[in-house]
């Protein structure tokens, strides 16, 4: 196959060139290349390395009716990724054992369209599930450091981090943290967005985002901070990338487009933790190295109501989050690459994702950039077709997304065929800066 007269968009830059696949895999980039297949016409439009949503919670199994893997990976694939590394919460089990990996595992055979990777989960008394869970192919490990909301998924207490840390440091894996301090954490005064907003202080997130790094530099262990909201958390990370320490950290589109003014105005459909923060945060988040859509959907009905000590906390975007950057016009091009693929597969240590290059493997999102248009619920592919996005300003039409150089969404409509496989560390892994 041919894809013949795009613009490539990768993290290095911008140029007019030719790909040609062969298999599964690109196996050259350039200038008016041979025709020797099946020809994909990509004048007037862009292609970008496949997107990485590292952060999603589908649900699945469990609780199928808040989002499920069909509905999740084609919403995924409507808006230009190709490859998605699910949480080990909200699914029902919680995957924190082998038998729970396992079920997980079929579900996703059964149902995504996309390539998927799978975290398990770190919590009190699972420490002998984390070596066969590494050997069945876990991308890492994701522990809470106050209480997830979910009873199935306890926080973690230091000393289990502590102990979990030296552990994934040997099996030379990867820990994620939820990074809100409880001891930090207050009870709200009022029911209204704001008492909730007040009751999730940034102190919280520094303490927390401080106690991992700590930990993290006593053990060796490799450290990833989930959901930044802070300018101030984003510092601490960068800090301790200077000393040497493996430790990275992503932020959300929800972070770079609101403050905790917008939550009045939203409403419950915004409710996520953390809480938006600053317009001064939300500038300096602009500079994080990795943005995920941290995709925590519910039905409808969680998300109403007044007392917003009862809403369920969690944001839909996982289709969304390379339109609504694209939009803002806030990184270039070559930015938006870096930050939503290619980062992401380096740090995470997936090799041959996350770039436009020979050998790699044939993830395209092919974008038509000339369309703009606002995010409206009758497009979104989700479970429950409703967002706190719904309105902002998106930029591209998916015309084609490709996995593995097989069509998988084409003008909107999915593919049928379940075709994803499941990742595995594969790679170098470094932290982006």
């Amino acid at each position: 196959m041919i894809i013949r007269g795009g613009t490539v968009v990768t993290s290095r830059g911008v140029e007019k060139a030719d790909i040609a696949i062969a298999g599964e895999q690109i196996k050259a980039v350039g200038r008016n290349l041979a025709d020797d297949g099946e020809e994909i016409d990509a004048s007037g439009l862009h292609v970008f390395p496949g997107g990485i949503d590292s952060h999603v919670h589908f649900n699945e199994p469990g609780r199928t009716q808040w989002e499920d893997i069909a509905h999740g990976s084609a919403a995924l694939a409507a808006g230009g990724y190709t490859s998605f590394i699910d949480m080990p919460l909200n699914n029902l089990p919680v995957t924190t054992d082998v038998a729970a990996f396992d079920l997980k595992l079929e579900a996703m055979k059964r149902s995504s369209k996309v390539d998927f990777g799978l975290w398990a989960g770190l919590v009190p008394g699972n420490l002998d599930q984390l070596e066969p869970l590494v050997r069945r192919g876990v991308m890492g490990f994701k522990a809470f450091m106050c209480p997830s909301g979910i009873d199935e998924f306890p926080a973690s207490d230091l000393n289990t981090i502590r102990e979990g840390m030296k552990r994934i440091e040997a099996l030379d894996s990867i820990l994620l943290v939820h990074a809100e301090d409880p001891a930090h954490l207050l009870e709200p005064t009022g029911t209204g967005a704001l008492d909730f907003i007040r009751s999730r202080p940034p102190d919280a997130e520094w303490s927390a985002i401080a106690q991992a790094i700590e930990l993290a530099d006593s053990t060796g262990c490799r450290l990833h901070v989930v959901h930044v909201s802070t300018a101030r958390g984003l510092d601490l990370i960068r800090e301790a990338q200077e000393k040497g320490l493996d430790v990275s950290g992503e932020t959300c589109p929800h972070y770079l487009l609101y403050t905790m003014e917008d939550l009045q105005r939203l409403g419950g459909v915004a409710k996520c933790a953390p809480p938006f923060r600053t317009a001064a945060d939300r500038e300096a988040l602009w500079t994080a190295p990795m943005v995920v859509s941290d995709h925590s959907p519910s039905t409808l009905d969680l998300k109403r109501g007044d007392d917003f000590s009862k809403i369920w906390g969690g944001i839909s975007g996982c289709q969304s989050t390379r339109q609504l950057l694209l939009a803002k016009n806030r990184l270039d091009l070559a930015g938006v690459a870096a930050v939503t693929s290619t980062n992401i597969a380096r740090r995470f240590g997936l090799g041959g994702k996350g770039d436009v290059a020979n050998a790699y493997d044939a993830d395209l999102w092919l974008v038509d950039l000339q369309e703009s248009s606002t995010l409206n619920a009758v497009d979104l592919l989700y479970r429950n077709p409703f967002s706190a996005h719904e309105g902002q300003p998106i930029r591209g039409r998916t015309v084609r997304t490709l996995v593995r150089g097989q069509t998988v969404l084409v003008d909107g409509k999915p593919a049928t065929a379940p075709i994803g496989r499941l990742l595995r560390p594969s790679g170098d892994a470094a932290p982006p800066r």
